[in-house]
């Protein structure tokens, strides 16, 4: 840049620095134009400083029907209890009507809105003892249309009172199940008692069963020694069943011979008694001489003794053969003793087998039977101990009065709450968005308040006009940002760090004149528009309140490329807890906005200059612009 150049830059400084102070009315101006963005920010900032302190103007209409129950003897109304409460809470006002009065006040716009709890509300909170338990409803009721703000407000309101409502039925039903836990713990003690009991009585039946298997141990030696015994036996009856059935034969083979023997006596008797019978007949003794007749009675006579004889005989074969037939029948009948001691025999042999192998298996299970009593009265006597245990555990908890068991239970858990960089007040939370848009704003109203001159017909090139006009805008950001940084330190907001934060709102009041600036020097009417529309975008697009993440995809998408984003991370960082990770590159990018400005600028001022110039007479000569 010559020498020339710069003394037409300053020439044009002077010049405006001279007219600044040249009348009142232009000091006024002035000071109105750097008060102006100042006030902006400040105003929103208190504006925002608390808001949910003042809740306690706000009505909110309370309609109780509740009728009430009976629990156990006991009177519940849970809805007198809720108004007991909210009749000791300051955040709202609370204002209790009829149902009647509650539904027209809200519809009117009287009250913001409202809750009726219902005539059933207690009954319905004990049915959870009941086996049809049913849910209790409250009604709400907000007045959408008469305030966009309120309304969010009540929800919380509503919430409050919801909490509260269910925080008394937790209460109810926790402690109505604490009482069961006393029963329950009775219940343990009891049956951990029994179960103590059973386990004494089970290791006496175990000592009966291990003097049992001694018992049965002996018996099963005397077992095996008589089983023994009963195999030696039964092979002695089994080799007498041979000698029987043998026996028996020879019997069988006597009697065919007695029976044969005995038909041919028969025969001979017959024959006998027949030729006594015809001697008898043949011969006449009377007729006969003396000693004839002696022999022939004497024949006769044997004849008939014969007959006698052969009789006898005949009786005797009779008798012989039926002797002979009962002879082969008990021959018979021996040889089925002898098979039925032989059957036995074997019978007793297997019989001794199995007795012995019950002997062992009584041994067994009485040695398992043992071993099992002692499991059992071990598990026994373990479970006992645990329900003991248990039945302490309830005890300790049943311990507890009635008073504190609600508390525990109304609050559990409590959430504790570690804030990083805490804020005491909202308004200080949402200070770097409000300073930033205002440094914005006041860019924008200094440029348009401002004359920014084309370099057409003037002795000055484009880029003595831009740097000598370039200068007073700069003053008035830094006036404006000394004004803004005075009002945030008197009305109290929270800067961990004056000195970055001082120098970072300076240096972004600053960055944004020189692109505001540069715009309408540059594109003049049409740059003027354009610092409007960024205007437009960045109070939505830079997460200055709302974060980024829940805004539309387009101010998402645009989020990075906005110049108020990074100066919002600066200001944020100076003001409320740097961390130099995310200040350093905030700065670097803004004060790179700042020299990119300039270049491009000065590139586009030099060749449109005179186009820009034309655009705006054109515009002029209209009569609007």
């Amino acid at each position: 840049m010559s020498g020339r150049e710069i003394n037409n830059i300053v020439e044009i400084m002077k010049r405006d620095l001279k007219a600044s102070f040249s009348n009142p009315i232009v000091i006024i101006v002035l000071v109105a134009i750097i008060i102006l963005p100042s006030l902006y920010a400040l105003l929103n900032i208190q504006a925002c400083w608390n808001p949910y302190e003042n809740t306690d103007s706000i009505e909110f209409a309370i309609a109780n029907l509740d009728k009430g129950a009976t629990y156990e003897n006991q009177k519940l109304n849970v809805g007198n209890e809720i108004v007991k409460d909210l009749k000791n809470d300051s955040n709202y006002k609370w204002v209790f009507v009829t149902e009647d009065e509650l539904r027209e006040g809200v519809n009117n716009g009287d009250y913001y809105a409202g809750m009726i709890i219902p005539k059933d509300l207690s009954k319905d909170v004990i049915s959870i003892t009941t086996d049809n338990p049913k849910s209790a409803k409250i009604n709400y009721l907000v007045n959408i249309k008469a305030n966009p703000v309120a309304n969010k407000l009540t929800d919380a309101a509503a919430n409050a009172v919801y909490t509260r409502i269910n925080a008394k039925i937790v209460e109810f039903i926790d402690i109505a199940a604490y009482g069961k836990l006393g029963e329950l713990q009775d219940g343990l003690s009891s049956g951990a008692g029994q179960l103590s009991s059973g386990a004494t009585q089970l290791s006496n039946g175990a000592n009966k069963i291990a003097s049992g298997a001694d018992h049965v141990s002996s018996g099963a030696n005397s077992v095996s020694s008589g089983a023994s015994k009963v195999k030696s036996g039964a092979s002695d009856v089994n080799h007498g069943a041979n000698k029987i059935k043998s026996g028996s034969k020879s019997v069988e083979n006597g009697a065919s011979k007695v029976s044969s023997s005995a038909d041919k006596i028969k025969s001979g008797s017959k024959q006998v008694q027949k030729g006594a019978s015809d001697l008898e007949s043949s011969v006449d003794p009377s007729t006969l001489p003396g000693p004839v007749k002696g022999v022939v009675e004497s024949s006769v006579n044997l004849a008939n003794s014969s007959s006698k004889l052969a009789g006898g005989s005949s009786d005797l074969a009779e008798g012989s053969v039926q002797l002979a037939s009962s002879s082969s029948k008990l021959a018979n009948g021996a040889s089925d003793v002898a098979g039925g001691a032989s059957n036995v025999a074997d019978g007793a042999n297997k019989l001794a087998d199995g007795s012995t192998e019950l002997a062992n298996g009584a041994l067994s299970l009485a040695a398992g039977s043992q071993l099992l009593s002692n499991s059992a009265t071990q598990a026994l006597f373990s479970a006992a101990s645990a329900l003991y245990g248990a039945s302490n555990s309830l005890s300790g908890i049943t311990g507890v009065n009635e008073s504190q068991i609600g508390d525990y239970i109304y609050s559990p858990i409590k959430l504790e709450r570690n804030e990083v960089y805490p804020v005491e007040n909202y308004g200080s939370n949402v200070a770097p968005f409000y300073i930033v848009l205002s440094m914005w704003v006041g860019a924008v109203i200094t440029c348009v308040m401002l004359r920014i001159e084309s370099s057409t017909e003037t002795k000055y090139s484009p880029i003595e006009m831009y740097f000598g006009k370039l200068l007073l805008f700069i003053i008035m950001s830094l006036l404006q940002a000394a004004v803004t940084i005075s009002g945030l330190f008197l009305l109290g907001v929270e800067i961990e760090n004056p000195l970055l934060f001082t120098f970072s709102a300076a240096l972004i009041s600053v960055t944004f004149m020189v692109l505001m600036y540069s715009l309408i020097s540059a594109l003049g009417q049409v740059g003027k528009g354009i610092g409007v529309v960024l205007l437009v975008l960045q109070i939505s697009g830079t997460g200055g309140i709302y974060p980024i993440e829940i805004m539309d995809n387009v101010f998402q998408t645009l989020y990075p490329y906005l110049p108020m984003t990074y100066a919002i991370d600066l200001i944020r960082e100076a003001q409320l807890g740097v961390v130099w990770s995310n200040y350093l590159p905030a700065l670097a990018i803004s004060i790179g906005i700042a020299v990119v400005t300039v270049i491009v600028a000065v590139i586009i001022k030099e060749k449109a200059d005179d186009a820009a110039h034309y655009f705006e007479e054109r515009l002029n000569d209209t009569g609007l612009f």
